[in-house]
């Protein structure tokens, strides 16, 4: 005769079982984090390091050992303020074309209807596989020449104005708004702008947000195209003129070691920030709450 596990226990043996797994994959994360954000932390400690340590000793300096010399050494190169305002405009306006621009493709490639949709999508991803480099020279003579943009913040902005990377992104969100929604409004008379407006962008939120942050990234770590478009001090984003200060300037200082990791702090840091901020926004939207059954 086979004995019963009382209810009481197994209740118990289950709890005990949910809480070692809870306990096991929370150490599993909290050891993938740290072996994330260990450069990270590593790069900041030395950046503050008045005597560079470069072993894994460096990880927990001396709190005496620890400095905003480096910092200061480069404010008094190169002027910070000035870099990170041409980098606000640049990147800034990067931004807005491109979500201005990205929405309107992805819209007019997920939603509307017209001869060429397929084709052009196709050739949105074809894009893709293109290196910007190889489109430098091109670029360069077509902005400064033809243009005579050279010297020039919308000579800077503009081959960065349209992403593909945005316009898929885009369309993929729009495809998963139900049509019905966008039949009911065309029914109460709204034209396509005011489909997009009202009712496709307040749902593709995710995506804006995940549009601003990719984008974000290329052009403010961008030095290349900024070096070869304007050659004036004043007008250079804050990643071209640290670029020229870690290859140029940094090796003849007293901690060539701090103040490379410094100008890379002052480059990293405005993208973490807007990181840690927008994160919580990487959610599902409930596109289809508007619609009945």
């Amino acid at each position: 005769m086979s004995r019963t596990v009382p209810r009481r226990r197994r209740s118990t043996t289950a709890v005990s079982l949910t809480r070692t797994q809870a306990v096991v994959r929370g150490s599993v994360l909290a050891l993938g984090a740290i072996a994330f954000l260990f450069p990270f932390y590593y790069m900041l400690i030395g950046s503050l390091q008045a005597e560079p340590d470069t072993s894994i000793a460096g990880a927990f300096p001396d709190p005496t050992n620890l400095t905003l010399g480096n910092y200061a050494a480069i404010d008094s190169r190169i002027d910070l303020w000035s870099g990170l305002v041409n980098s606000g405009i640049f990147t800034g306006g990067v931004l807005l074309c491109t979500v201005v621009f990205g929405m309107l493709a992805g819209y007019a490639l997920a939603i509307m209807r017209w001869t060429g949709r397929g084709a052009t999508f196709a050739l949105t991803l074809l894009i893709q596989i293109v290196p910007f480099q190889l489109l430098l020279i091109p670029l360069y003579v077509l902005i400064t020449r033809s243009y005579g943009l050279g010297d020039t913040y919308l000579g800077m902005i503009l081959p960065f104005a349209i992403n593909a990377t945005a316009v898929i992104i885009f369309r993929q969100y729009f495809l998963q708004i139900p049509g019905e929604l966008f039949d009911a409004a065309r029914i109460d008379g709204a034209g396509e702008i005011g489909l997009l407006w009202r009712i496709a962008v307040p749902l593709v939120r995710p995506a804006l947000v995940t549009v601003v942050l990719l984008t974000f990234i290329g052009p403010w770590n961008s030095y290349l195209w900024p070096f070869l478009v304007t050659k004036e001090a004043g007008m250079q984003p804050l990643a071209v003129s640290l670029a020229n200060y870690i290859s140029n300037v940094a090796a003849s200082t007293a901690n060539p070691f701090g103040a490379t990791l410094a100008g890379a702090v002052v480059l990293a840091a405005p993208v973490v920030v807007l990181f840690i901020v927008f994160q919580r926004y990487f959610i599902s939207t409930d596109i289809g709450s508007g619609v009945k059954g």
